[in-house]
């Protein structure tokens, strides 16, 4: 029995749900940090930090429910428009987070991989993503992919482009350009899409996250805010979906 097999089978017993109920690929939408450290009378960036807490302890709990993908919507390219000390702050966060987390996707046997644009991202945070994703390239457990400095608008128009540019050099018909061309031109085609989208912080929007790769995905949105978010929110979310009725637009799964 394979790695993942065995730790959701751990998961299914626990949670007393059927095994193939458990979503595979989940993704979160991390809101509210800086909520946090507003409802504590803090300065914004320590509800970053304590967000980079729990980014930690969900991917360690992810790896133990056995997710095999999970993606985290970090930072948008929307969110430049913030004030610079506060972007300065992330930026260092993250190179720092990067770094520190190495022995621990190693330990755990994890692959992390980047959504993105690289530029306009600070040069010592892309030495520390690069060298982070290389490290762990020949990981062969669960995959963290990290959206930093993502937008799922400009995503379809990067791959737009290298379609259209294929095409006018000749290498692609139009005829071959169908939804399986689209998704190979994704930052990431081999991420799978997510079965499971999570919200924090009880808003109710996509933001502009994964916009081809949710088309069927379950949304589940909590009111705990991101740096509160433990595992057992991620029990609450898991138990809700293993209730849903996936019907991928056809009607037999509902019995009907």
């Amino acid at each position: 029995m394979s790695s993942f097999k065995a730790k959701q089978k751990r998961t299914a017993e626990r949670l007393a749900i059927p095994v193939d109920r458990i979503p595979r690929n989940i993704a979160i939408i991390m809101d509210g940090n800086g909520r946090w450290a507003q409802n504590r009378g803090l300065p914004r960036a320590e509800g970053h930090r304590q967000g980079g807490k729990t980014v930690e302890k969900i991917a360690q709990c992810s790896v133990d429910l056995g997710i095999e993908t999970l993606t985290l919507y970090s930072f948008s390219t929307e969110n430049w428009k913030r004030p610079k000390p506060e972007i300065d702050g992330l930026m260092f966060l993250y190179k720092q987070y990067l770094i520190e987390i190495r022995p621990t996707l190693m330990k755990n046997n994890v692959k992390l991989i980047h959504l993105g644009r690289k530029e306009p991202l600070p040069q010592d945070v892309l030495k520390a993503l690069s060298e982070t994703v290389e490290q762990t390239a020949d990981n062969t457990g669960m995959v963290l992919a990290l959206a930093l400095n993502y937008s799922g608008r400009t995503e379809l128009v990067d791959a737009i482009k290298r379609i259209a540019e294929q095409y006018s050099q000749g290498s692609l018909s139009q005829a071959q350009i169908d939804d399986q061309c689209v998704s190979t031109h994704l930052y990431a085609p081999q991420l799978k899409e997510p079965d499971l989208l999570i919200r924090t912080a009880n808003e109710r929007r996509i933001s502009n996250f994964l916009l081809w790769q949710i088309s069927y995905s379950e949304f589940y949105i909590t009111e705990a805010l991101w740096p509160d978010f433990s595992e057992e929110d991620m029990d609450k979310a898991i138990l809700d979906y293993a209730h849903r009725v996936r019907r991928f637009g056809d009607v037999k799964a509902a019995g009907k």
